[in-house]
């Protein structure tokens, strides 16, 4: 009896998915794995074919064997069922309608339990959950969680409603014989996928492992290129001719490379990575991201050729077009800048690799004397050069962060028709404090020439005509 109750069950169960409406059904060119009519072979979901996979086909071959075998004693068996007198129409109704009772009880159960385990779940949270951060980063706070989880415990609900539901009606269905076949068709709808999906996942095993190969070889370079990284960045590594700042880019390129790479030997071994369905969209995707990225690409590109021209770095006191400040971000498609006045102000990569950059900093490095403050003043002829120099000198060294070596110096760059153009210039080493450095210097200029009772008004002469406009005009 007990043998013939498991061949009971297992008729009901798996001959719609390897009897004579699925038994001989060969998978389509996009599932994971198909058997032909002569047993030849398996082709494995548009991936590469490798001689493992006969042993997965052997194995199918003889699992559906063995079931094929089973269906035919249990189908004998379900006959007998059938065929006895005391199991008429209304002891079948019965047996339905209580298995149709059952499954409404078993949905009650599980949407009691999903309420059960959502409230303990909640109160759970409240008490010990903690918000989830990556640094200074909050990634998903206490109430994000809570509802993720309750939404998570509802999915899972409906989804093990629905396989009760797939399960229960198909075998009412069974129970009358005008229902049979539509039991049959359901049973198939359901464990039809089922059943290719279990024996293309077992087709593709070979391939998982050549994939998980070629991942553990793309991490392990990337380990290393890493090392390397810090080592030259740390300057425990000197490489000639290579700066320690670009350390960091080169490994990014070389990172995204290795990601290149990994994607094309992964290709090959995905599923249906030969169908006409994945090359349509590669190509499709391809299209988009030449007509749509020129721009991006021009500044990426230009990112790159400034991280090896290394114009400035992080901190740099620059000067782009008429804007001056300390760049605080240099991106792979732009860069920031921040003003002397707060401003944040972002330049495309490409724009900064088409015009002039100053660098204040560069001046104050490498053994520089650093940077030269000057400022210009005009003075009349009739106050002695010499005296001009000595204010103009007294006031550079009396100037705050000004170097005294090398010595201040003037120049006298233009004898005008009424003045003289004086210029004196000062060493620093405190670019980022040149507001103040000149401000100063300013205040200490007009300070010596106060104390030495020389106006620093330059003499302008004019003439005017009789009509008594007043025309400004050399004489």
């Amino acid at each position: 009896m007990k043998r013939f109750f498991s061949l009971f069950l297992i008729v009901f169960f798996l001959q719609p998915v390897f009897g004579q409406d699925g038994g001989t059904e060969s998978a389509d060119t996009g599932s994971a794995s198909a058997v032909d009519g002569t047993g030849s072979g398996a082709v494995n979901g548009g991936g590469i074919v490798t001689e493992q996979d006969s042993v997965a086909d052997d194995l199918e071959k003889t699992v559906e064997k063995a079931i094929e075998e089973t269906i035919e004693d249990a189908a004998e068996a379900r006959g007998k069922f059938f065929s006895k007198s005391n199991y008429t129409f209304f002891v079948r109704l019965g047996i339905a309608a209580g298995i149709f009772i059952l499954q409404i009880v078993l949905i009650w159960l599980t949407f009691r339990l999903a309420a059960f385990v959502t409230k303990h779940v909640n109160d759970y949270g409240l008490a010990h959950f903690r918000p989830i951060k990556f640094k200074k980063i909050v990634l998903m706070e206490v109430d994000q969680m809570l509802k993720f989880s309750a939404r998570l415990i509802f999915i899972i609900k409906l989804l093990f409603t629905l396989l009760q539901l797939a399960v229960t009606i198909p075998i009412i269905f069974h129970f009358f014989e005008p229902t049979r076949n539509i039991a049959t068709k359901l049973f198939g709808y359901i464990f039809n996928p089922l059943k290719r999906f279990f024996f293309g996942l077992i087709n593709y095993i070979p391939n998982l492992f050549a994939i998980a190969v070629i991942l553990i070889i793309a991490r392990y370079i990337l380990h290393g290129l890493r090392f390397f990284t810090l080592q030259i960045e740390r300057k425990k590594l000197v490489v000639s001719g290579f700066y320690p700042d670009w350390a960091k880019p080169t490994f990014n390129i070389l990172r995204v490379l290795v990601y290149a790479f990994t994607i094309a030997f992964i290709y090959p071994y995905l599923p249906n990575s030969e169908s006409d369905i994945f090359k349509g969209i590669s190509v499709l995707v391809g299209v988009i991201f030449s007509l749509g990225s020129s721009s991006v690409i021009s500044n990426l590109i230009a990112g790159i050729v400034m991280t090896y021209m290394r114009p400035f770095r992080i901190g740099d006191r620059i000067k782009i077009d008429d804007i001056t400040g300390f760049v605080v971000e240099r991106g792979p498609m732009n860069t920031r800048i921040r003003t002397h006045k707060n401003e944040f102000v972002s330049f495309p990569n490409q724009m900064i690799l088409n015009k002039s950059v100053t660098n204040y900093n560069s001046s104050t490095e490498g053994g520089l004397d650093g940077y030269i403050v000057h400022a210009a003043i005009t003075m009349g002829y009739d106050v002695s050069w010499r005296t001009v120099h000595d204010i103009l000198i007294n006031a550079a060294l009396k100037t705050a962060h000004t170097e005294n070596t090398p010595a201040p110096f003037v120049n006298q760059t233009k004898l005008d028709d009424f003045y003289c153009w004086y210029e004196i210039n000062v060493f620093t080493k405190n670019v980022s404090l040149l507001p103040s450095i000149y401000t100063e210097l300013y205040k200490n200029i007009q300070d010596g020439f106060a104390d030495a009772n020389i106006s620093m008004f330059a003499p302008h002469y004019g003439v005017y005509t009789d009509s008594g406009r007043g025309q400004n005009r050399k004489p």
